[in-house]
């Protein structure tokens, strides 16, 4: 029995899954040969109250990062990848909500939330990866304006993105502590969204390139301080990477259940794939390890909720996660033969989208290296 869900939550997720159900699961496979997730989702998905669900109102749901937790499962569990919703929900909003000023929050958050506004957080550059120090964009200072020039790319929600976070360099010279996080909406004149990027999985989401030629932004879509963006990703990448080993955790529980359900009803020589041992000891292995998983992750979702989870906690539960996630749903694919790469099953496509978890968020090196300066 879970503990860190409270009744209220469970409420949540009845709605979240009858959402599920009705407006993602019937029609994610078109999104996946489309390659996006029509605006007209994100809009229903504001009117049942599914994004922005850990903010205060008007900002949002008025509920906690619990309520985000049962979203994240509940979308993991039927790996519907396509709708961006925690990185709206549970990255971008967060900055604004955290460092923006009243008139800030109150421009941006309630059409957010609506869905009206879709977010995206454009951090990584073309040779940067994850080393956020090492960004190139640059806004140089001309008067009550940013001048803003640069690439991002790899930007989940870039296509659909109507408000974009931008992390870049307002003062070059003193590197990471001349990073500032600047708001650039997206009809503003010379910023252009590049190709819709080609991935090995994650087909149904829209990732992208995102260029910044001479754009003029006020500098009052600045977030928080000059110069100070730097301190700011590193407080809230905790949260992302919760995000991440949260989802994870909810994928390996679900398709156990599928495979558990497969091998019974799958005969071969005889006898179903349950029966031989191999099978049975391989699945308990695997039981054992999700439920030692769910109860760290459990435990982190309970310390953040107190806003007690520290970067070395979430790097851990990232780290477990996804490297137990890809181990695991690879295993069950295996357990399905050859109807495991055939997409009607779900597994094939899970393993694959699963890979991308030990590198975005920060690569499992990144993971590794935050632990590693607390030993």
């Amino acid at each position: 029995m879970r503990t860190v869900f409270r009744d209220d939550h469970e409420h949540f997720r009845t709605q979240v899954q009858r959402f599920i159900e009705k407006e993602i699961t019937p029609f994610h496979a078109q999104w996946e040969k489309d390659g996006i997730v029509p605006k007209s989702v994100w809009a229903k998905a504001g009117q049942e109250g599914l994004l922005n669900c850990m903010l205060p109102e008007p900002y949002g749901g008025g509920g906690d990062f619990g309520h985000s937790a049962v979203l994240i499962e509940e979308m993991g569990k039927v790996n519907a990848s396509g709708p961006g919703f925690n990185l709206h929900s549970e990255i971008v909003a967060p900055y604004i909500f955290r460092y923006g000023t009243p008139e800030q929050k109150d421009r941006w958050l309630p059409a957010m939330a609506s869905g009206e506004v879709i977010g995206a957080i454009a951090m990584t550059e073309p040779g940067t990866g994850s080393d956020l120090k090492a960004v190139r964009t640059t806004a140089k200072r001309e008067g009550n304006s940013y001048i803003i020039n640069g690439q991002k790319t790899f930007i989940t929600n870039g296509q659909n993105a109507d408000l974009i976070i931008v992390v870049c360099k307002t003062d070059p010279d003193l590197g990471a502590k001349g990073i500032s996080l600047i708001c650039v909406d997206a009809n503003t004149p010379g910023f252009s969204k590049g190709r819709k990027l080609e991935k090995i999985g994650l087909h149904a989401q829209d990732t992208s390139e995102l260029f910044f030629d001479n754009v003029k932004v006020p500098v009052s879509n600045r977030l928080g301080e000059e110069n100070a963006g730097f301190s700011y990703l590193m407080h809230e990448l905790a949260q992302e990477r919760l995000v991440i080993a949260v989802r994870a955790a909810a994928s390996i529980e679900s398709f156990l259940e599928k495979t558990i359900a497969y091998t019974r009803d799958r005969k071969t020589f005889g006898q179903s794939v349950f029966d031989y041992q191999n099978t049975r000891f391989r699945l308990a292995e695997a039981k054992a390890q999700s439920t030692m998983l769910r109860v760290f992750v459990d435990q982190c979702i309970a310390l953040h909720l107190d806003k007690a989870l520290s970067p070395a906690q979430a790097a851990m539960a990232k780290l477990n996660a996804t490297e137990m996630q890809g181990r695991l749903l690879d295993m069950f694919l295996q357990m399905h033969g050859g109807y495991g790469y055939m997409s009607e099953y779900g597994i094939g496509q899970a393993w694959i989208d699963a890979r991308i978890g030990r590198i975005y968020g920060g690569s499992d090196e990144i993971m590794k290296e935050i632990i590693a300066r607390t030993l």
